[in-house]
């Protein structure tokens, strides 16, 4: 999973754009003054996100995320529907 596009809006929100083509909105608000994000209570530093070269949203400081936490909170998907891998065999019982 890899992030292609995104946009800082206001509120501090993003619109991410995926590889697979999914688009939408994630809320970041409720990290802002939360150990590292405390750097995003000057909103300009929010606005710097970018993409790095392996998908994932970055900005100045080394502040990260996974696209696939975000991938997940954008589509409202559980992880187990994204990665096959995750899902446990039925059993037999």
């Amino acid at each position: 999973m890899r992030i292609t596009a995104a946009k800082p809006l206001l509120g501090y929100r993003i619109e991410l754009q995926f590889d697979d083509g999914q688009q939408g909105v994630v809320d970041l608000s409720s990290l802002v003054g939360r150990g590292v994000f405390s750097a995003w209570e000057d909103p300009k530093v929010f606005t710097r996100a970018s993409i790095t070269d392996e998908g994932a949203l970055e900005w100045p400081g080394e502040i990260d995320l996974c696209p696939d936490a975000l991938y997940l909170q954008m589509t409202g998907k559980r992880a187990e529907e994204i990665f096959p891998a995750l899902q446990r065999p039925l059993s037999h019982a």
